[in-house]
């Protein structure tokens, strides 16, 4: 049972956590190509597209920590560091993304059209993407590498 859980729980990290991470890191450039032609109807689509995928792929990446909590139970590895570790880079990852990306491209897909749109700061929404994205390729080589683990590799 331990192989079907872990296998759900990798599927669900790539599909659910890729998108995020893509899409969060083309809204930068989308909002500087939106702001460059305020009139362009096109640019401003792929703002609002790129901001449904981090929503929609947010929610369904809550899916990762519940496969994730399952498998470990399984193997029965709750409690070594190196899972631990991981679990607290996941949650500040989702912090970011949930209290710093998600409400920056709210309000820029809120404030096309406006005149404070071209006001925006794209380097404002690419830090916490940034780091996001690296939070999650910490979480991958932790999950990978598992330092301190007994249970192989």
């Amino acid at each position: 049972m331990a192989k079907f859980f872990l296998i759900l729980h990798v599927l669900a990290a790539v599909i659910a956590i890729g998108p995020v991470a893509v899409a969060a890191s083309m809204f930068p450039p989308a909002l500087r190509r939106a702001q460059a032609g305020p009139d362009d109807s096109a640019a401003l689509a792929t703002l609002r597209t790129l901001n449904r995928i981090c929503r929609v792929y947010a929610v369904a990446g809550l899916a990762v920590p519940a496969f994730g909590f399952t498998t470990a139970s399984a193997l029965g590895v709750l409690g070594d560091a190196w899972l631990i570790v991981s679990i607290v880079l996941t949650a500040v990852a989702a912090a970011v993304l949930a209290l710093l990306i998600l409400p920056a491209q709210h309000r820029a897909v809120a404030a096309a059209g406006t005149p404070g749109f071209g006001l925006l700061v794209p380097a404002r929404i690419a830090m916490p993407t940034g780091v996001f994205n690296v939070l999650w390729a910490a979480v991958t080589i932790v999950m990978i590498v598992r330092p301190g683990s007994t249970t192989g590799v």
